[in-house]
């Protein structure tokens, strides 16, 4: 996969970082020296050459998915679980600010732009960056160790993503989850992703399973997981009911509606998740298995 961007032609780089003031968060630009840029030049380049240590291609992130620490995902900018990092790549005139009160600071980033005029936001999760502020450090001045009463900031080796005009290109999973508010964007999806879920299965009755996802992040990621694979508009009713049979995923049929039973609403989803399924290795001895993973195999 490509980055829409020349590292080598880099013509302006800001520098910012995101403030949670209890209520909201909000992105805000810092004023650095052309030292700074630099290094954040440098931490950029040192992503991109991590994301390519791996010569196969990156796979689509799934919010279903149990990804590594470090594992190259991309996601389209324009997907809805993108929101929170695209609006900070198209943010235009940010604030300007000093940094009075550091302890507020949950990611710091940087926005380049290169001789296209195209532009590549690069972010990271603050936790080193204020983690040196509690601590006491100290230098060498006239060959005697001083303390440092200024507040310092320490800048990681990398970044956690890059965005550029087409993609989200994710280093770290976690760090995009976390930056991109992913658990409340899930659970606000839900609505949106059970609507496009039934108009494929109209047979199924969701009521409880919309109800169970409202508030349950995990089930919440399941559904988006579901409707991002756009793989339900073709499933056979019968084909579903004898999956959940075998899998112990209880379900009742009524007037041609097929409901899932109290606690059994996560099986089901797991079900439409291609996560549950059944093994006969054995003669008459069928096994039952949940993927904690799932990787479609071509061929």
């Amino acid at each position: 996969m490509r980055l829409e961007f020349d590292l080598d032609n880099v013509i302006v780089t800001e520098f910012g970082v995101g403030i949670n003031d209890g209520n909201e968060q909000t992105f805000v630009a810092v004023p650095v020296d052309v030292e700074v840029q630099t290094a954040l030049h440098e931490m950029v380049q040192a992503t991109w050459e991590a994301m390519q240590r791996d010569d196969t291609e990156p796979t689509r992130y799934q919010p279903s998915e149990k990804h590594g620490s470090i594992e190259y995902l991309y996601l389209p900018i324009g997907d809805d679980l993108a929101k929170s990092v695209r609006e900070l790549h198209n943010a235009k005139n940010l604030k300007i600010t000093k940094l009075d009160d550091p302890s507020n600071i949950f990611c710091y980033f940087t926005r380049l732009t290169d001789n296209k005029k195209r532009c590549l936001t690069a972010l990271r999760r603050a936790s080193q960056f204020k983690g040196v502020l509690k601590k006491r450090l100290i230098r060498i001045l006239d060959d005697t160790l001083k303390i440092i009463e200024d507040s310092v900031f320490k800048l990681d080796n990398d970044f956690d993503l890059l965005v550029d005009s087409v993609n989200v290109h994710i280093l770290r999973p976690s760090g995009f989850e976390f930056a991109g508010k992913l658990k409340e964007a899930i659970l606000n999806a839900v609505p949106k992703n059970m609507k496009s879920i039934r108009k494929d299965l109209p047979f199924v009755d969701f009521d409880g399973i919309e109800k169970y996802a409202s508030t349950r992040p995990r089930a919440a990621r399941y559904l988006a997981s579901i409707r991002a694979q756009e793989e339900t508009k073709n499933i056979d009713k019968a084909a579903l009911k004898g999956l959940c049979k075998h899998t112990g995923v209880e379900v009742k049929e009524s007037k041609g509606k097929v409901s899932v039973s109290k606690g059994h609403e996560m099986g089901f989803l797991e079900v439409l998740d291609r996560r549950r399924y059944e093994v006969s290795l054995v003669k008459e001895k069928p096994e039952h298995y949940l993927a904690g993973s799932r990787r479609k195999i071509n061929g």
